[in-house]
């Protein structure tokens, strides 16, 4: 049994975690910055990696006890995002994983943020793992198709094997995780966007308001900037303001403003806009699904955890749809150390020199 301590700060969740052979989770500690970042309606940089620093031990130090006390000697290596995400918050995590590399001399693996969140939907807890009566799935079958869907990426990928990947598209503007949070603090629903307005979706009517499909025949690029401007329009109607640009009108719109949307449907919105952003994801997925003839579809990212994605994605393709619990389809260090497993099994190892790739995307081929 290989065991791997995964470290994730690519953002503002402060991770570690313990997987053995790169499935099964021994111990998964997530300190979340959610509450420090909301005042702000989104992630203030600096105050994200200035908190890493104050969380990173105690998260260490609750993990190794979370993994039945495991010591130093008892790991076999060391998995570290190293991109893509905000350069202040990588350089605690992977100076870090530095030094305890060198004093423990385990192998150093730098690990690609957006090839772990794939990795989610190879991991199961121990309760799944050990119970006779509970079986975890069996591990993803290949060639297959993975849509990962977060606040800084959407990207359609074909996965061939471990390692082997060709990204069919990707945003080319807003994610759709970012969609979900500009439109959640031009309607004055609070942040993170997402929960927010599938919690106000619920009651909606999702077919009230007409919105656009951005390239939904278009290759598998995707676009949301649009979209999100289309909602504008409706909120400035409803208001009975002129136009004006969405940087300046995001700024006026929070949810200290939101009295002034009382005349707005606001779930009528909400649905519709989850509905268009759903719609494309689910149509682009599923036309690469029969193109490629591939084995299943995974799901991975933040925005994975949706459920009406999830509803549409097995309702509407013809081959299996699989996708992690919720707390994996967030930032965790347990897709960092299920990853940095199967690299260390062909012999994947980082020296001294690894460095932290703020833009790194997914390149390697297939």
């Amino acid at each position: 049994m290989s065991l791997i301590l995964g470290l994730e700060t690519s953002c503002d969740e402060t991770a570690a975690a313990v997987v053995a052979d790169g499935r099964k989770i021994l111990s998964s500690v997530v300190a979340s910055q959610v509450e420090l970042h909301r005042q702000y309606g989104g992630v203030f940089p600096e105050m994200a990696s200035r908190q890493h620093i104050l969380d990173i031990v105690p998260v260490l130090e609750e993990t190794l006890l979370g993994a039945a006390g495991a010591e130093w000697t008892a790991l076999d290596a060391l998995a570290v995002t190293s991109g893509p995400g905000l350069v202040g918050s990588l350089l605690v995590g992977v100076n870090v994983a530095k030094a305890i590399a060198w004093a423990t001399a385990l192998p150093l693996i730098g690990v690609n943020h957006l090839e772990a969140h794939l990795y989610a939907n190879w991991l199961f807890t121990p309760a799944e793992g050990t119970n006779e009566e509970i079986k975890p799935l069996p591990a993803p079958r290949f060639p297959l198709i993975c849509l990962i869907v977060s606040g800084g990426h959407t990207d359609l990928v074909l996965m061939t094997g471990h390692g082997q990947y060709r990204v069919l598209g990707r945003t080319v503007d807003d994610a759709a995780g970012e969609a979900f949070d500009k439109v959640a603090r031009l309607l004055g629903l609070g942040y993170p966007g997402g929960p927010a307005i599938q919690a106000q979706a619920g009651g909606g009517n999702p077919q009230r308001f007409d919105l656009p499909r951005p390239m939904l025949k278009d290759g598998y690029n995707f676009s949301f900037s649009g979209l999100k401007t289309a909602v504008l329009r409706i909120v400035q109607k409803y208001e009975g303001r002129g136009r004006k640009p969405f940087k300046q009108r995001s700024r006026m719109v929070t949810s200290r403003t939101a009295p002034l949307l009382r005349r707005l449907p606001l779930a009528d919105l909400a649905a519709s806009f989850q509905a268009a952003v759903v719609d494309v994801l689910v149509e682009k997925t599923k036309r690469a699904t029969e193109q490629f003839q591939v084995e299943q579809v995974l799901l991975a990212g933040g925005v994975a955890s949706n459920t009406l994605l999830r509803q549409q994605m097995v309702a509407r393709l013809n081959v299996p749809v699989r996708y992690p619990p919720p707390e994996l389809c967030t930032d965790n260090a347990a897709m960092v150390a299920s990853t940095g497993y199967f690299k260390y099994m062909t012999g994947e190892r980082h020296s001294w020199d690894l460095d932290v790739c703020p833009s790194l995307a997914l390149t390697h081929p297939s």
